[in-house]
């Protein structure tokens, strides 16, 4: 008679044989560095298997999970090299400035369509990030949900829409405050 670790190893060494392979390349395009990739695809496993009674679309929590773990790499290594270069003048100054004003920028942003798609309801949030991030075909994503592709359809439609609502409303009500 299987145990509940038993059942869960096997779902989890199903997961890892089905994805290691594409997260690999998913996050290679991130940070270039194979072994980089490599300690990040680990990381993320390990962190989906700790979570894993908790989460019901582990191969969508893996994911998100790595590319997380790749941004922290890329902010940690932008860090990293502007502490090495140091300060070279004015016009570098300025650069970097500018640079900085685009990443917080894109950080803020990215902030936001989380905090939308986390508003979603779980079987919507899966359907939504497995297409707009995992580039996955309606079909695809039905197989994994187990649910219709009509019924991804209609999910991801409500991602969108809710989505941008959420982000229109934020943005108004920001614009609002700083006059």
């Amino acid at each position: 008679m299987p145990t509940t670790t038993d059942s869960r190893t096997e779902i989890f060494t199903k997961l890892f044989a089905e994805s290691r392979q594409a997260l690999h390349r998913y996050i290679l395009r991130f940070v270039g560095s194979s072994e980089t990739a490599k300690e990040i695809v680990q990381e993320a496993f390990l962190r989906t298997y700790r979570q894993g009674e908790s989460v019901t679309t582990l191969r969508a929590f893996l994911f998100s999970t790595a590319r997380n773990l790749a941004a922290n790499e890329y902010r940690h290594r932008r860090t990293m090299e502007r502490d090495a270069l140091g300060n070279f003048g004015d016009s570098w100054v300025k650069t970097e400035r500018e640079s900085l004003e685009a990443e917080l920028l894109r950080d803020e942003r990215n902030r936001l369509i989380q905090e939308a798609i986390d508003r979603l309801p779980p079987q919507c949030r899966a359907a939504f990030a497995l297409r707009v991030f995992h580039e996955c075909s309606y079909k695809e994503v039905a197989d994994r949900l187990g649910i219709s592709a009509k019924t991804v359809e209609k999910h991801i439609a409500r991602g969108l829409r809710e989505t941008h609502t959420y982000i229109k409303r934020r943005y108004d009500a920001a614009r609002r405050d700083h006059g």
